[in-house]
Order: structure tokens, then C-alpha cells, then sequence
């Protein structure tokens, strides 16, 4: 069998991205997607999404883990690190090794060395002079990321904040609030099934998603309606 180039997975990538802005189409899941995809052609060992809330603050939306050590790195992350300053500045931010520069982010730097990853870069989800997040790429190794891979994952990133942000005015900000605030609100439903999916099938975080997601996709349903299904009891899988 040919193993596919570098160049045909990201123009499948381009394309499963450009798949999912259709009508009705689940942000989370695009978001999910942008990760994996993210995670499978770049050299990285992970990947993962926030978003910023009303109040500016941001919250993890989507991770090519569901394991907690890639969650708390991100939530740390998200009040100490590279994706705080990336999200300030609406510019990519490079950490190639958590020991160069401890200083900066202590907290931060710490929580990385302990789950295990050695280098972190992000990226901002951004729209003109619109930022409502960051994509993080963490490496288990430290090093510079490839500059093809931090362009791939801007131009990656670009399309799936184009697909949030679709169809609006940037100056409809109240519209794009609710966009976003819908994507955070979503993803609490989600974790609160996969919990829920979990316990019942003595089944871990990782293998509770795969399956409300495979359901979401088999079915044509958005990711938080299954989700809200399994939570009020009107959903069994």
C-alpha cells in the first residue's frame, strides 16, 4: 500500500475541514477534527484547542486526548504560557524547550515537564484582528518545529476560524459571541456524556468519545445533541 505523502494528507485535510462547513455542520467536531489533523501530518505528539469565553478567559474545546495530562497542561495554559501570550498578541509563540527561559512561565513549565512534553507551540485562531483562540502543538522532544509545519498549522487553523466565524460580519459581534459561547457550552454537554458513557461501560474517557462521535457522524447529528441525548436519558448507545 503507498503511504500518502505529506502534501496529499494536508490537501485531505483542506478538504475534510471545507466538508464540514456545511449547513448545520458541529463547531466542536470541526474543531476535533482540525486537531487530529493537526496531531497526524505535523511533527507533533499532540494537539489540542481553546477558545476564549465572554469574559475573555480561555477554556479547552477540543484535544487529541481526552486523558486529563493533555487537558491540565492546556488549562494551565490558559492562565500562564505560550497560548496566553499568543492569544494577547493575536501572534504564534514558540516554546521549543520548557528548560530554556523557566522563568517566564514557571507554572506553566512545570505542569509540562510533569505530563511529559517537552516543547510547545501556538498558533492563533484568528480573523483579520479577531482572535477567539489558540491551537496548541506540544512535541514530547524539544526542538524547533519544522517552519512548513507552523505555516501548515496557521493556514489550518485560518480555515477552521473562517468556519466558526462563517457567514458573519466581524462587526456582528454579539452574533460571533454566541457563536463561540455555543462551542464552550457544547463541549460541557460533552464531557458530561463522556463521563456519564464511561462509567456506564466501564470504558475510558478516550474510547467514551470515539463513541458518541462515531454515533454523531454514523446518524448526521451534531456532537452536543448526542451528547445531550445520553445526559437527559433520551439517548442510549
Amino acid at each position: 500500500m503507498t503511504t500518502p505523502t505529506r502534501e496529499t494528507q494536508l490537501v485531505d485535510a483542506f478538504t475534510t475541514l471545507a466538508d464540514t462547513l456545511v449547513i448545520g455542520y458541529d463547531v466542536v467536531d470541526l474543531l476535533q477534527t482540525l486537531v487530529e489533523n493537526c496531531r497526524d501530518i505535523l511533527d507533533i505528539t499532540a494537539a489540542g484547542i481553546l477558545l476564549a469565553d465572554d469574559a475573555g478567559q480561555l477554556e479547552v474545546v477540543a484535544s487529541t486526548s481526552e486523558a486529563s495530562n493533555l487537558v491540565e497542561i492546556m488549562q494551565v495554559d490558559a492562565k500562564e504560557g505560550p497560548c496566553m501570550d499568543c492569544f494577547a498578541t493575536g501572534k504564534p509563540v514558540a516554546l521549543p524547550d520548557v528548560d530554556v527561559d523557566a522563568d517566564r512561565w514557571p507554572s506553566f513549565r512545570n505542569e509540562a515537564r510533569t505530563q511529559g512534553f517537552r516543547g510547545v507551540f501556538a498558533v492563533p485562531l484568528r480573523l483579520r484582528d479577531d482572535v477567539i483562540g489558540t491551537l496548541n502543538l506540544l512535541r514530547d522532544e524539544a526542538g524547533d518545529l519544522d517552519e512548513r509545519d507552523l505555516r501548515a498549522a496557521q493556514a489550518l487553523a485560518d480555515v477552521a476560524t473562517i468556519g466558526i466565524l462563517h457567514a458573519r460580519s466581524r462587526d456582528d459581534s454579539d452574533t460571533v459571541r454566541l457563536q463561540l459561547q455555543h462551542a464552550l457550552d457544547s463541549r460541557v454537554v460533552i464531557e458530561q456524556a463522556k463521563g456519564f458513557l464511561a462509567h456506564q461501560n466501564d470504558a475510558s474517557p478516550e474510547e467514551a468519545f470515539r463513541l458518541i462521535r462515531g454515533y454523531a457522524r454514523t446518524h448526521s447529528r451534531r456532537l452536543s445533541d448526542v451528547a445531550r441525548g445520553l445526559v437527559e436519558h433520551t439517548l442510549a448507545l
